[in-house]
């Protein structure tokens, strides 16, 4: 499955001063707010997301239409530790999820914590930037 969507949720969100989240805005296209069912959690400074079952349970961010997928891709995979030369296991996986909007549901990749939760703390509203 290929998709040039991208959902995010953390240090990529147009409201976080990252070089990162600056270079994601010059080179996709904000498609606007959405969100994904998973649990949020504050891995250091930065959030990680999980799936959840629970359909309560929604992770808020939003959504990007990459220009040029396999590029951009290749540069946020190292990014979030997941590239070619990272070391395995990755902290973060990349993985496509379903992301609902205010007027449809669709695929779009996203990055996922990849290491045991039980003990970091939750963002329980699922929104990294009010935490």
């Amino acid at each position: 499955m290929s998709t040039d969507h991208l959902f995010v949720f953390g240090t990529l969100l147009s409201g976080y001063d990252h070089p990162m989240a600056r270079l994601l805005s010059r080179e996709a296209d904000l498609i606007g707010e959405a969100s994904c069912r998973g649990r949020l959690y504050l891995v250091k400074h930065y959030p990680g997301m999980v799936i959840s079952a629970d359909q309560a349970e929604q992770v808020f961010g939003e959504l990007y239409r990459l220009r040029q997928p396999r590029e951009l891709l290749r540069t946020l995979d190292d990014y979030e530790g997941c590239g070619e030369n990272d070391v395995r296991p990755h902290e973060f996986v990349r993985q496509h999820v379903a992301v609902a909007m205010r007027d449809r549901t669709l695929q779009a990749w996203t990055y996922l914590y990849n290491r045991p939760v039980a003990h970091l703390p939750r963002i329980a509203s699922g929104r990294f930037l009010q935490h």
